[in-house]
């Protein structure tokens, strides 16, 4: 079988779910989907939607130079086997994507190649689960829309992560599949120095309790959001910075990093926007403005002085910067 190029489908709504018209009786190609890691998240909490109810949300640091790359290889029977063995999220992804596909009979098998840390906070199961979607979508020869990504990698492994929206800035709900709140742009541009502590072992998200906010720290979300968006609309990356410091500091309470403190230092030793952590993982980033003299030379220093401090997994790369650096 060959591969297929993606192009987009005219949808026929059908039952509110969209199908793609005549897809059950067209043959499926071999398809390849791609899906980014992450480094954490700028912030994590508890959000109201517009009319006052409460979500879990999250707002993800993209990380493009990490990513799970999976191809579909189609089969007339039910079923879905995985290389490597095991890996049921992905499998389950790929049988959602079928049947909202309309092709609900069919099977297949998934090879998937990633390199991405697991059980860090690199995101490295919803990597693969969206690529696995974008995979079967490509065999069939359509795309699907991101929001839709977004609910069949929820529904494959129970949270996830707005990978599928790429380098988009929105409050993403990750327990429902949705977006909370687009907030209508890009990131600031900013350099990360990310990395981990050398002896954290691999947190297991879903069989983590899940962090109980009270009211203060609610209402604190409340206004972390708002400056979360304003520095979006004012591209700040300094705004940002403390935005994602508080959040840290906060996820301290529920899941804390030993050198937390060291590393908060470090960051106003340098003069830096503020620090990230995965909320559900082991890393821990600090955050540069991009376009401030010598980010890049100050990115340098920071990551020699977190190796020489025995962090590990020490790398720099940057978001929505011009003439990037450091991938």
């Amino acid at each position: 079988m060959s591969k297929v190029d993606t192009g987009q489908a005219k949808p026929v709504i059908r039952n509110s779910i969209p199908v793609t018209e005549g897809r059950e009786h067209r043959p499926l190609s071999v398809g390849t989907g791609r899906a980014s890691a992450h480094h954490g998240e700028l912030l994590q909490g508890v959000f109201e939607d517009g009319e006052g109810r409460l979500h879990r949300g999250l707002i993800t640091l993209p990380l493009s130079s990490q990513e799970s790359t999976v191809t579909f290889w189609p089969r007339e029977e039910r079923g879905i086997r995985t290389r490597p063995e095991n890996r049921t999220k992905a499998a389950r992804a790929a049988e959602l994507t079928l049947g909202h596909l309309g092709l609900s009979a069919k099977g297949g098998e998934l090879t998937i190649e990633s390199a991405i840390l697991i059980g860090h906070g690199y995101g490295s199961s919803t990597a693969d689960v969206t690529a696995t979607i974008r995979a079967v979508a490509a065999s069939a020869g359509t795309i699907l829309c991101q929001s839709t990504v977004g609910r069949l990698a929820v529904a494959a492994e129970g949270a996830s992560d707005a990978i599928a929206y790429q380098d988009q800035a929105i409050l993403f709900a990750h327990r429902e599949g949705r977006p909370i709140e687009h907030f209508g742009g890009e990131f600031p541009p900013l350099v990360v120095v990310g990395f981990r502590g050398a002896d954290d072992q691999p947190v297991d998200t879903l069989a983590m309790r899940r962090a109980r906010y009270d009211s203060e720290e609610i209402e604190t979300f409340r206004t972390l959001r708002g400056l979360a968006c304003h520095s979006v609309r004012l591209q700040d990356p300094k705004l940002l910075g403390r935005v994602a410091t508080v959040s840290a500091c906060i996820s301290q309470r529920h899941l804390p990093k030993a050198d937390f403190d060291t590393v908060l230092a470090l960051s106003q030793w340098f003069g830096a926007c503020g620090v990230q952590v995965a909320h559900s993982g082991t890393l821990i980033g600090i955050l540069l403005d991009a376009n401030a003299p010598k980010a890049i030379s100050r990115a340098g220093e920071i990551a020699k002085t977190a190796m020489d401090a025995g962090f590990a997994d020490v790398q720099v790369f940057s978001l929505n910067a011009e003439g990037a650096l450091l991938q």
